[in-house]
């Protein structure tokens, strides 16, 4: 799926690097702001699903065996979860909690209770609301939806322990910053605080002058032994959702985020 620049990307650009110099340089470092076109729907919160708690491998091999024995040769409709037996679902490897979230989600799309045909007259908070009616999506599945299915420019996870730790290292902070906290930080990035959340989490791979010699070496390990990536910010997403693929974030940080999906 190739990478994109979304309409409002030179803007956001120029209004980071000149309201906060110190992720101008990270944006100077990492290069343009680009993210997968990915306007599938319920296609992304099935996989999301999916994909909480899971290695990457584990819930790829699950995802495709739903796909191939619920949908045949296509992503299922919401119509064919629903008919799934019990039986179907399991062989396929779903465990009990997700067969009932991926059911209430198909039900909901079904019975146009979630209608995504909406979601282009609606605010970020509506949304979010909308999603986290679903059984097993919470507020950072809906953030991640958000930013990289539906490129919203202003968009800010304050709950992810990548970007935490980021804004804590880039700023020189002694500890990640709480939520609360790295929310009023984070009003110098209006309105493209999606933007801004991406380039910390590329960030997390970029040595820096204050940086040991061992994380120095690990950090350019990381980048010659990653393999390529759909997008540049998928890493942090592989256990949670690579559909919504959120950037490279700490094994602590999909810990963090499981309680809210």
């Amino acid at each position: 799926m190739p990478n994109v620049a979304p309409p409002y990307a030179n803007d956001a650009v120029a209004h980071l690097k000149r309201v906060d110099p110190v992720l101008g340089d990270v944006i100077d470092r990492v290069g343009p702001y680009l993210i997968p076109r990915r306007p599938e729907r319920f296609p992304a919160l099935v996989r999301a699903i999916i994909f909480q708690q899971l290695a990457g491998r584990a819930a790829q091999a699950i995802h495709d065996r739903f796909v191939k024995a619920v949908g045949g040769n296509r992503f299922p409709t919401p119509a064919l979860v629903l008919a799934a037996s019990d039986e179907t679902l399991r062989a396929a490897g779903l465990s009990r909690g997700k067969m009932a979230y991926i059911r209430d989600l198909a039900g909901h799309v079904r019975d146009r209770t979630l209608n995504f045909h909406r979601f282009s007259g609606m605010d970020d908070d509506a949304i979010i609301a909308d999603l986290t009616r679903v059984r097993g999506i919470g507020r950072w599945t809906a953030e991640m939806f958000l930013m990289f299915n539906l490129h919203r420019p202003d968009v800010f996870p304050v709950d992810d322990l990548g970007v935490r730790n980021a804004v804590a290292r880039l700023y020189a902070m002694s500890a990640p910053p709480p939520p609360r906290e790295l929310r009023e930080f984070g009003e110098r990035w209006r309105p493209y605080r999606s933007v801004a959340a991406w380039y910390l989490w590329q960030s997390m791979t970029l040595v820096t002058p204050g940086d040991s010699a061992e994380t120095a070496a690990a950090k350019a390990k990381s980048k010659v032994t990653a393999k390529p990536r759909k997008n540049s910010a998928t890493k942090a997403g592989a256990r949670k959702t690579a559909a919504l693929a959120p950037p490279a974030k700490s094994a602590a940080s999909h810990r963090s985020s499981r309680k809210n999906s």
